[in-house]
């Protein structure tokens, strides 16, 4: 599955919960947070991920237009400690889409890797078992992250993982 297809779908369910969600923000911001990691989860089951909305920064529940268009974390399988290709070909392909972007190698301990790539809002962690987006999806995120969940996490249409993985 792609990363353009699950966030088109958190968005339109988020989109259509918005009047409950912003009814239950009025009562409280950990209710309403609460409602929003449900309807993540609910269509993270249907690509047998776990999908978590996050909200980073205090009072950015109250943005509702940015909801499922950034800060969202992605757990395919939380066993994996390393990735299927080289990190070389991650970093590679981030140039590719970004430019002159920071890249760093990240959570280099105990047979563990990831990556991180850095911009100027933002930056995107990557490891073996999730995706952490921590930045607007642009065109160049959006694409840079279909490629990952294909190459990296091997999410494809006709191969999903079982749903005991997440």
């Amino acid at each position: 599955m792609s990363f353009s297809t699950i966030t088109k779908d958190l968005q339109k369910e988020l989109k259509s919960n918005l009047p409950q969600i912003r009814f239950l923000l009025k009562k409280s911001e950990g209710i309403a947070y609460t409602k929003t990691t449900e309807i993540g989860f609910e269509v993270g089951k249907k690509y047998n991920i776990k999908l978590i909305v996050n909200f980073p920064h205090r009072g950015k529940i109250n943005d509702f237009d940015s909801y499922g268009t950034q800060d969202l974390s992605i757990v395919v399988d939380q066993t994996k400690t390393n990735f299927p290709i080289k990190r070389s070909i991650i970093k590679e392909k981030a140039k590719e889409i970004f430019g002159d972007v920071k890249i760093e190698d990240a959570y280099m301990y105990e047979g563990k890797e990831g990556v991180k790539v850095f911009f100027e809002k933002g930056r995107i962690d990557i490891l073996p078992h999730s995706l952490h987006i921590w930045c607007k999806f642009t065109e160049k995120v959006t694409d840079y992250c279909d490629w990952l969940l294909e190459k990296v996490y091997e999410l494809k249409p006709d191969k999903t993982l079982s749903p005991d993985k997440n």
